[in-house]
């Protein structure tokens, strides 16, 4: 049994070997993302169009022992991806896991966002993801596969007031469902995560978290750290048989945050 337990926590705490990049990993959730694979033993590119957070993430993660480098990286440009993967190339020679979380949000309605607005947040949170992955791919091929864990949302499963965020997720959740079937022959998994609210230090005065935490069934906002918890799992050998999946981590909203006010407030729970 003992032998059982090591095997299986090496499975999923273990990524000595393997080398990962963090999109959106200046601050944030991406921070906490690319922390958590250090210092599981990944050598981790962080990538950000935020370049002195970046660099200082790296910093840190060197500083307390851990294989990390910064790269800038604007996600929709192909040359930046390239140059990404080039530098990874000469740094260990492999890449293992991808975590597409770069993203930007535009709260404008419909009839107030521009159509450059709506193709900026389109192109980062949507495009971007699709260049990383498909140069990402011929890479982590070559040394028998990887995985590739995309950010979305729980608004890839409802209409909010921001819809091109709100699009941009659920293209998310598509195109990993197709990345999968296209990519399992070739040793590459590819899942989605869905976080709710989750708090940082970039939205923790926000005025809507209140009414988010008091409608959300688990009646808490999540952590950065617990979603990090998950992109570790999906990036590690005990998530082996599991590809083109959503992973929605919100305390329960999504399973019917609405209900269960309406419920409470009639007296039926």
């Amino acid at each position: 049994m003992t032998a059982a337990m090591d095997k299986a926590k090496a499975a999923m705490t273990d990524l000595s070997g393997r080398t990962a990049i963090v999109t959106g990993a200046g601050r944030g959730q991406g921070a906490v993302e690319a922390e958590m694979l250090a210092s599981c033993g990944a050598s981790v590119m962080l990538c950000d169009v935020l370049e002195e957070e970046g660099e200082a993430q790296a910093a840190a993660l060197r500083d307390a022992g851990h294989e990390a480098r910064f790269a800038r990286l604007d996600v929709t440009q192909e040359a930046g991806w390239q140059s990404v993967l080039d530098e990874i190339r000469d740094w260990t020679g492999r890449l293992d896991i991808l975590v597409n979380n770069a993203g930007i949000i535009n709260r404008n309605p419909i009839e107030k966002i521009s159509v450059a607005e709506w193709e900026k947040v389109l192109q980062v949170n949507a495009t971007g993801a699709f260049i990383g992955l498909k140069l990402a791919v011929p890479m982590m091929e070559e040394t028998g596969g990887g995985s590739i864990v995309n950010i979305s949302s729980n608004s890839g499963f409802s209409g909010h007031y921001d819809p091109a965020y709100t699009a941009s997720k659920w293209a998310l959740r598509g195109l990993t469902r197709s990345a999968a079937l296209e990519f399992s022959e070739r040793g590459i998994r590819v899942n989605a995560i869905c976080p709710g609210l989750i708090v940082t230090d970039l939205n923790r005065g926000s005025p809507h978290l209140k009414p988010m935490i008091e409608m959300t069934p688990m009646q808490r906002s999540g952590e950065a750290d617990e979603v990090a918890q998950l992109v570790l799992f999906l990036a590690s050998d005990a998530s082996a048989f599991i590809t083109g999946e959503d992973f929605v981590i919100d305390g329960g909203f999504t399973a019917g945050a609405g209900y269960r006010r309406v419920a409470r407030e009639t007296g039926v729970f």
